[in-house]
């Protein structure tokens, strides 16, 4: 076991993960229209609230749900932002129901439905479905993106002691250096560093509750539910631990639901577990959970200090290109990783008819729209996936497997 880190090494590590997730936890409510120091703040509480409840034990950062962002911004349009509030809250509650329900059926079947022949192809999903992101966002200045990730690379690779542990932010800082050099910082973003007031409340709103923002903001929960159980196995991969069992996916379900409604209720945007965070564990093999209660600790500051906000706001999409490139790819090849692991065979046909399936469908932008009376879902990317590979793996027969073998006898299982 290695030894624990000193405080100042968690400072800095806990602040890396904060500039991990801000990109993304940012962006959704400027989609939504919803306040950004808001969602910073609610971000940082989601994540301290769901670590408690978990027992201290889940290296998990919770931040803004791209999956709520059509029905918030239909429900903000109709309804307003108290409605948005209280629909996202009902949603959070949903996630106590599913805690209950699993707790009922039992851990061993979730984890008979999510084998790694499942969990590994949808692991992969999770990674790749958020290439585009990266290469869109490192394509509006590929130099800015080369700096960021070459120096995310060399440092990971010869850096020793504490800069080995935090390539991501040197890799930022360099990014960000070279664009202020270059003059690739907008003047308004810097106008807007200046201007902005060191500490400052964010703009909270209470929640009041509609039945028409709760039929349409709930069942998104449905979606969530299943991209919350690929994101606790992946976290779970990358740590070396099987969260699933400890602390149990109840009480994750359960810690996220929390979560998600304590977010809901300040005004801010539903929590999810995030990605880019386990992108960074897997990076820096760092995986105390206390960094990531730091990095926590920082977001709601962010959220108190409008200045500081506006320096993260104004890092050029090529520097965060840069650095997402390396993350999410990360991410993917932990899914490769658990498929090498479980020694997959590809000889045979079922095998690769349950990881093709999982692949193209999750990675090609299907989209399948799904109906319960007045609610409209849409099921695509990793809960796509995710439930084709369930079926697929369920319906297809071991037959298949064992005439293989009848008639290639020295192939292995």
């Amino acid at each position: 076991m290695s030894p624990p880190l000193p405080p100042q090494k968690k400072v800095v590590l806990g602040l890396q993960h904060t500039i991990a997730m801000f990109g993304a936890t940012v962006l959704v409510p400027l989609l939504t229209g919803l306040n950004p120091s808001v969602a910073l703040f609610g971000a940082g509480l989601a994540t301290l609230l769901f670590h408690v409840l978990t027992g201290l034990g889940v290296p998990i950062f919770l931040g803004s749900s791209f999956a709520f962002i059509a029905p918030v911004i239909a429900v903000l349009k109709a309804e307003g932002l108290a409605a948005v509030g209280g629909g996202l809250v009902a949603a959070g509650a949903m996630y106590l129901v599913f805690s209950a329900l699993v707790k009922a059926v039992g851990i061993q079947l979730v984890q008979r439905i999510f084998p790694p022949i499942v969990t590994g192809p949808v692991i992969i999903v999770i990674g790749l479905s958020l290439a585009n992101v990266a290469v869109n966002q490192a394509q509006s200045h590929w130099g800015l993106a080369f700096v960021t990730l070459m120096a995310a690379i060399l440092t990971s690779v010869f850096a020793r002691g504490l800069f080995k542990m935090i390539p991501i932010l040197i890799a930022v800082i360099a990014g960000y250096v070279t664009a202020l050099v270059l003059g690739a910082v907008e003047p308004a973003r810097l106008d807007a560093i200046r201007d902005a007031a060191w500490v400052g409340l964010p703009p909270f709103h209470a929640p009041s509750f509609s039945w028409t923002a709760i039929f349409v903001l709930a069942p998104v929960a449905l979606v969530t539910f299943i991209e919350h159980i690929g994101d606790v196995i992946v976290n779970g991969r990358v740590v070396g631990k099987n969260f699933l069992e400890h602390p149990g996916l109840p009480r994750t379900l359960f810690a996220d639901g929390i979560a998600n409604m304590a977010s809901a209720v300040l005004g801010g945007p539903a929590a999810t577990t995030y990605a880019e965070n386990t992108g960074v564990l897997a990076v820096t093999r760092v995986y105390d959970p206390a960094v990531l209660r730091i990095a926590a600790g920082f977001a709601m500051l962010f959220g108190l200090s409008p200045k500081l906000a506006a320096v993260f706001q104004s890092f050029p999409a090529g520097v965060l290109g840069g650095v997402s490139i390396l993350l999410f790819g990360m991410i993917a090849s932990v899914g490769i990783r658990t498929l090498s692991e479980a020694r997959i065979d590809f000889a045979h046909s079922r095998n690769l008819i349950v990881v093709s399936l999982i692949l193209v469908l999750g990675l090609g932008g299907a989209k399948i729209p799904v109906t319960l009376g007045e609610v409209h879902l849409e099921l695509h990317g990793m809960a796509l996936a995710a439930l084709v590979g369930i079926l697929a793996n369920a319906l297809l027969p071991a037959s298949l497997d064992r005439e293989e073998v009848d008639a290639h006898p020295t192939s292995e299982k």
